[in-house]
C-alpha cells in the first residue's frame, strides 16, 4: 500500500512539474514566470484583440491561367503534326459564377486535318470536352469535375500561401481557414491576434510574387510604342513587352522586349532573404533549386555579355548585363528599405498565390475588447469557482479539499497541454473549460455519493473508497466518452471558434478522468494511510 501510494505521488508530481514547465518554463523571478505565462498561453483574437480579414480568391484568374496553358501546349501539338490553324483564343470570365464557363475556341482547322486534330485533343487533353461549332470551328470546354477540382486546389493553394506568408511576419498564432463549406464561394478567413494595424499584412497578401527571368531580346525603348515602330508595328514571335518598374526620381519610362517564356520562376526558388549590395543598398537574394541552378548556369554561360531581366509581377525590376556563369543564386535590386526587401523575401518563399484576392471584410477589434473579455470571464470564472468550492466544502466536509484540489489540478492540466499544443485560448474556449470544470465536480459527486452509499450499506472505510472508486469509474467514463465523441463531430465539422471549444473540452475531459479517478483516490489513500485506525470519514 505504502509503495504504490509512493509510485502514485510521484507520477502526480511529475505531471505537476511538466505542467508548470509548460505554462512557466525556468524562470529565474516573478516577473519572467509572468512574462512566461503571457506567451505560453496564447490569446485569440476575441480576447487580445487584432484583425480579422475575409478574402475572396478571384478563380476566375485560375481558370484563365489553365486555358493559357492549354492554348500554349495546344499550339506546340499542332505544330508538331503539321495542322494549319487561323486562330486559338478563349473567353474572358470576369466573376466567380463564370469562372466554370472557360472555353477555348479553335478556329480554320482544315477538313482533311479533322481527324488528327481530334486525335490530339482527346489523347492530350482529356480533360476538355470537344465540340464542333462548325466544319472548321472547334470548341473546348473544362469538364464538371475538373473545374470543380481546379476550384477546390485554387482555394487550398491560396490558403497554404497565405498562411506560409503570415507565419513568415512571425504571426504563429493567427488562423487561415476556408468560410463556409461552399467551394464557389471561394472566401477565406484571416484572423491575426495583436496585429492592430493590417496594412503591411495586407500589401503582402496582395502581391502575387510571380517570379520570372527571362531574355532580354531588345531595349530599352522610351516607350512602347517606339518598340512595337522598331519592329514594323509587329512583334517578335514568342516575345513580349514588359515596363520597367518606375524608380525615384526616374524621368520617363523604360521598356524591354524580353522572351516570352521564362529561364528561371518563383517556383525554383528554394530561399530568399534580405541582405545589401556593395553599396549599402538593400536587396533580396535568393537561392536557386539544383535543377534550375543547372539550367540557369547553362543559359547565362551561353548569353555572357547580354541583358537578362528580372520580372516580378509583370514589371521588370532590374535588367543587368551577364557578366559571368550564374548557377544557384541571384538578386532583386531596388529595395527602398530593409522592410521591403524583408516583405519580398517572404512572398519569394511563400511563393505565388494561384489567383488574385480580393477583400470582402476588414475588422480591426481593439485590446480594450478583449481585456473587458479577460476581466469579467475572470470574475464570472473566479465567483462561480468559489461557490462550487463552498458548496462542496459544506457539503461534503474535508473530502470536499479533495475535491477542491483535483479541480485545481484539472484545469492547471488543461491550461498547459493549450501551452504544449500551441493552441489559442479564445472565449468559445474558456466556455469549454468552464463546462469542464461543471463535469469535473460532476464526477467528484458521482464518487462521493456512491462512497457515502457504502458507508451507508456498513462497510469498512478502505471497502468503501475501493468499492465506490470502481463502481462510478464506468459511469464516469460512459458520460465524457460520449462528450467526446460530440466534440469530435464539433471539431470535424465546425469552423475555428467551434473547434476551439471542443478542443479545449476534449482535453479538459481527458485530464479529469485522471484527476477525478486517479488523483483523488491517490487523496483518499494517503489519508488512510496517515490514519490507520480511521473510523470516521469526513464527507
Amino acid at each position: 500500500m505504502t509503495r504504490n501510494l509512493k509510485y502514485k505521488a510521484l507520477v502526480i508530481a511529475a505531471v505537476v512539474l511538466l505542467c508548470a514547465y509548460g505554462l512557466f518554463g525556468v524562470p529565474k523571478s516573478l516577473a519572467e514566470a509572468r512574462e512566461n505565462f503571457r506567451r505560453n498561453v496564447r490569446l485569440g483574437l476575441d480576447l487580445r484583440g487584432g484583425s480579422h480579414l475575409v478574402l475572396q480568391v478571384q478563380v476566375q484568374d485560375a481558370f484563365k491561367a489553365e486555358a493559357d496553358l492549354v492554348i500554349d501546349r495546344l499550339k506546340e501539338e499542332m505544330a508538331k503534326a503539321r495542322i494549319p490553324y487561323d486562330s486559338i483564343e478563349r473567353n474572358d470570365p470576369q466573376s466567380l459564377e463564370e469562372a466554370d464557363k472557360i472555353e477555348v475556341t479553335v478556329r480554320g482547322v482544315p477538313l482533311d486535318s479533322t481527324a488528327a486534330f481530334r486525335s490530339i485533343v482527346t489523347d492530350r487533353f482529356p480533360q476538355w470536352v470537344l465540340t464542333a461549332v462548325s466544319s472548321t470551328d472547334y470548341r473546348l470546354n473544362l469538364r464538371p469535375s475538373e473545374a470543380l477540382a481546379l476550384r477546390r486546389d485554387t482555394v487550398e493553394r491560396a490558403i497554404r500561401t497565405i498562411e506560409n506568408r503570415i507565419n513568415g511576419l512571425g504571426l504563429t498564432e493567427s488562423t487561415v481557414q476556408q468560410r463556409g463549406r461552399s467551394d464557389a464561394e471561394a472566401e477565406i478567413l484571416v484572423q491575426m491576434p495583436g496585429v492592430d494595424d493590417p496594412a503591411r499584412v495586407k500589401a503582402i497578401l496582395q502581391t502575387a510574387a510571380l517570379l520570372e527571368i527571362c531574355e532580354v531580346k531588345d531595349g530599352p525603348f522610351p516607350s512602347r510604342e517606339q518598340a512595337l515602330a522598331k519592329h514594323g508595328g509587329v512583334l517578335p514571335l514568342n516575345t513580349r513587352l514588359v515596363r520597367e518598374l518606375p524608380r525615384a526620381g526616374q524621368q520617363g519610362e523604360s521598356w524591354y522586349l524580353l522572351s516570352r517564356s521564362a529561364v528561371i520562376t518563383g517556383r525554383d526558388i528554394r530561399n530568399a532573404r534580405p541582405g545589401r549590395d556593395e553599396f549599402g543598398k538593400w536587396e533580396t537574394d535568393f537561392t536557386l533549386s539544383q535543377e534550375a541552378a543547372r539550367r540557369f548556369g547553362r543559359f547565362t554561360e551561353a548569353n555572357i555579355g547580354n541583358r537578362l531581366a528580372i520580372v516580378l509581377d509583370g514589371q521588370v525590376r532590374s535588367a543587368p548585363v551577364i557578366q559571368s556563369r550564374i548557377d544557384d543564386a541571384g538578386r532583386i535590386t531596388g529595395a527602398a528599405n530593409e522592410q521591403e526587401a524583408a516583405d519580398l523575401a517572404i512572398v519569394l518563399k511563400a511563393g505565388s498565390l494561384p489567383a488574385g484576392i480580393s477583400y470582402l471584410e476588414e475588422r480591426t477589434v481593439g485590446p480594450s475588447l478583449g481585456a473587458d473579455s479577460i476581466r469579467q470571464g475572470f470574475i464570472a470564472g473566479i465567483v462561480g469557482l468559489t461557490l462550487v468550492i463552498a458548496i462542496m466544502l459544506f457539503y461534503y466536509k474535508m473530502s470536499g479539499i479533495n475535491a477542491t484540489l483535483a479541480l485545481v489540478l484539472n484545469a492547471v492540466i488543461l491550461l498547459a497541454a493549450l501551452s504544449y499544443f500551441e493552441a489559442v485560448l479564445t472565449l468559445p474556449g474558456i466556455a469549454g473549460i468552464i463546462l469542464t470544470i461543471g463535469m469535473a465536480v460532476d464526477s467528484n459527486v458521482l464518487i462521493f455519493e456512491r462512497i457515502k452509499e457504502e458507508l451507508a450499506g456498513g462497510k469498512a472505510i478502505p471497502a468503501a473508497i475501493d468499492t465506490g472508486f470502481s463502481r462510478a469509474f464506468l459511469t464516469i467514463i460512459d458520460t465524457h466518452v460520449t462528450t467526446v465523441v460530440a466534440c469530435a463531430f464539433l471539431f470535424i465539422f465546425g469552423t475555428g471558434p467551434v473547434k476551439g471549444f471542443a478542443v479545449t473540452l476534449i482535453i479538459g475531459l481527458v485530464a479529469n478522468i485522471f484527476t477525478a479517478i486517479f488523483v483523488s483516490k491517490t487523496l483518499f489513500e494517503w489519508k488512510l494511510a496517515r490514519s490507520r485506525r480511521l473510523v470516521a470519514l469526513s464527507i
